[in-house]
């Protein structure tokens, strides 16, 4: 079964790649090998984060047609919220990108956060590492944008773009340590309110103890639903994907890459179906105690 998938993969085969994904994502046997075998690669990855509301679906859609227009492919994996009962994804976002499902050089991929607390699905970086087989220009990730654990997107992507409105003022003072550390580029997404040139110069003020001669964070602004300032959007994630080559980003990308492996390796014989089970079954106890009942899984 596994052996014909890597190279339909990199020969461009959709039907390969999402039937890859589905198997590494539920864990079918042989998936370990699969990961295992895959060959080294230096593809970089996209990440638009940031609070519910900040139009990141239409930024994205944005970003789609600027590259299909500059005749190049590219991958979307998009994180929605998944019920808490069935795990599956919930869909309200994908509709702004239907016109592209039937296009030859986009390739859309809907992922439920099944549970996690990061809003990012638990086999997301296994998931992009069969990605980065295809032979897509552009590989790009949408999370479901959860507040302060947005910042678990700081640990897959290599570009990581937080995606603003200008009535974000609290919500940013909210995240601010969080945005200082993760974020690559700033977009104030529609600038065409008129709060955002104050809401610019604030957030400017906001993050200016956290600049340094190195480094300086691009904040742009964007009219997604009108494509505007995509183009100059899109020239930044270039400038900064030609220079984040071997940084110390990239070395703390993989630390942060192995450890959630490790993590989830460890993790593995613990299962949400048996916990509730004997928790339903023991927590009726007037003396039932959390700590105590973890300890026979740790």
């Amino acid at each position: 079964m596994w052996d014909n998938l890597l190279h339909s993969i990199q020969n461009g085969n959709f039907k390969h790649l999402a039937r890859a994904i589905s198997l590494t994502e539920n864990e079918v046997d042989g998936y370990e090998e699969f990961l295992i075998g895959l060959p080294s690669n230096a593809k970089q990855i996209i990440g638009i984060t940031g609070p519910p509301g900040a139009g990141k679906s239409t930024l994205v859609d944005a970003l789609i047609s600027h590259i299909i227009s500059n005749k190049q492919t590219v991958a979307i994996l998009c994180i929605d919220p998944s019920s808490p009962f069935n795990l599956g994804a919930l869909l309200g976002d994908r509709i702004r990108m239907s016109q592209w499902y039937n296009n030859p050089n986009v390739y859309i991929r809907s992922l439920a956060t099944r549970g996690s607390l990061g809003g990012l699905h638990p086999k997301i970086l296994e998931i992009t590492d069969v990605l980065k087989q295809a032979p897509f220009d552009y590989i790009i990730i949408e999370t479901v944008g959860v507040g302060q654990s947005e910042i678990e997107i700081a640990g897959l992507a290599d570009t990581t773009i937080v995606t603003l409105v200008p009535e974000a003022g609290d919500e940013v003072q909210t995240m601010k340590a969080g945005l200082m550390e993760i974020a690559d580029i700033f977009v104030i997404n529609k600038a065409d309110r008129p709060e955002a040139n104050l809401f610019e110069k604030n957030l400017k003020s906001m993050l200016a103890p956290a600049f340094n001669k190195q480094k300086e964070i691009p904040i742009l602004k964007t009219t997604a639903s009108q494509n505007v300032g995509v183009d100059v959007l899109f020239d930044s994630i270039k400038k900064h994907q030609l220079n984040n080559h071997k940084s110390n980003k990239y070395y703390y990308l993989l630390a942060q890459k192995a450890y959630h492996l490790i993590k989830q390796s460890r993790m593995k014989s613990v299962s949400k179906a048996e916990l509730l089970q004997k928790i339903t079954s023991q927590a009726s106890d007037s003396t039932f105690n959390i700590y105590n009942f973890i300890k026979q899984f740790t």
